[in-house]
């Protein structure tokens, strides 16, 4: 049978410890950049690029949610 390298000291817990946690560091500046923000072109709210803003309904130029004609519903019921 071959024989498999084994460590000749053991690894402290700082020694594993840096190195998770240099890991970790670079996970977070990924996930951080990943994250992009755009601001709306109807209202002007900030969101995410490539999704509907959640404040007016509008996606690209088009009322997606229809809450513009919700909204003018309201409006002309309580005048009413």
């Amino acid at each position: 049978m071959a024989k498999h390298p084994v460590p000749k000291k053991k690894t402290s817990k700082a020694r594993g410890s840096r190195r998770y946690k240099s890991f970790q560091n670079k996970a977070r500046v990924r996930l951080s950049e990943a994250v992009q923000l755009g601001t709306c072109s109807k209202c002007g709210a900030v969101t995410l690029i490539h999704h509907v803003c959640p404040d007016c309904g509008f996606y690209r130029g088009k009322d997606v949610l229809g809450k513009a004609q919700k909204a003018e519903e309201k409006i002309t019921k309580i005048q009413a």
